[in-house]
């Protein structure tokens, strides 16, 4: 079977077991490659063309409602965990008294930077769900160092997402590594340009990675949070759920990190971070301006 472009593939050395799209079809040494992006994992990868096979449409349906079924389960958690933040927070800025709609509440500005145009659009999609403020930029994972500095000045976020793509190479070389990584370098070097503009771990609090990625090296350039702690597959919308949650935690409040993974839908062997401080800011009196007729 021809496969093009475009096409969604399983490789038949790994069972099929990831959903992938072709991106780019190239010739190494005589031989035939495909390079291949994850359609639910940060995951990039190659394989030789004889390695793969076109996934049937009743098959890739059947995959992708298990992971539908995980992110709504997901969702369904966080949502539960959000709910209860904000019941405390109403009580404890009315003292228990006043009406709840007499206060409001500034949740934490997100500044999502993301390698992939359709992990993006699935992201954002999430972010507009849950509820929180959100500005998402295309960038290719090389340029993303070069232009960050920039971005904080403009947006002034409150968090940072880094992510895209990456993998894991044996024979590039030991897993400690980081030249053995598609993308993990650039991300350090990304997370260190923000740390040159905002240095303060609570002022702007970051979440970098993706597949696979070194996720000490993330955490010793400035992240609050990463991956790959076990160097395995990150699902798509993990970053959201992490920094969902900062987002929605108060600034007085420190986040114990495992509240922050165990809704993710990868855990503590994909993610990982150091205690960090809320962002959200709660006010009143809450009086919007009733426009009175003459």
């Amino acid at each position: 079977m021809d496969i093009k472009v475009n096409d969604i593939v399983g490789r038949t050395s790994y069972n099929c077991d990831i959903l992938f799209r072709v991106i780019d079809i190239r010739i190494i040494n005589d031989q035939k490659f495909a390079i291949l992006y994850g359609e639910d994992f940060r995951l990039v990868a190659d394989a030789p063309y004889s390695d793969l096979v076109v996934i049937a449409q009743n098959e890739r349906v059947k995959l992708r409602q298990e992971y539908r079924t995980l992110e709504e389960q997901s969702l369904r958690l966080f949502t539960q965990d959000v709910d209860l933040l904000k019941s405390r927070q109403e009580y404890e800025a009315t003292g228990g008294y006043v009406k709840p709609s007499n206060y409001f509440q500034i949740p934490g500005k997100v500044l999502h930077l993301d390698g992939d145009p359709a992990y993006l659009k699935k992201c954002m999609t999430l972010y507009e769900k849950i509820g929180i403020p959100v500005l998402g930029i295309h960038c290719n994972e090389k340029e993303m160092p070069n232009k960050i500095g920039e971005m904080i000045n403009h947006y002034r976020p409150d968090i940072l997402v880094i992510t895209g793509h990456d993998a894991y190479s044996k024979a590039k070389g030991k897993m400690t590594d980081i030249n053995a990584y598609r993308h993990s370098k650039h991300f350090v070097q990304t997370v260190r340009e923000a740390r040159r503009k905002i240095p303060h771990l609570d002022q702007l609090v970051i979440f970098a990675g993706a597949c696979q990625s070194h996720f000490e090296s993330l955490i010793h350039a400035g992240a609050n949070f990463a991956s790959s702690p076990s160097r395995i597959n990150i699902h798509a919308l993990d970053p959201v759920y992490i920094v969902a949650k900062i987002s929605f935690t108060p600034f007085m409040e420190r986040i114990n990190v495992w509240d922050v993974l165990r809704n993710t839908l990868t855990g503590d062997k994909g993610l990982g971070g150091i205690e960090t401080k809320g962002v959200l800011r709660t006010g009143m009196p809450y009086r919007p301006i009733q426009e009175h007729e003459e």
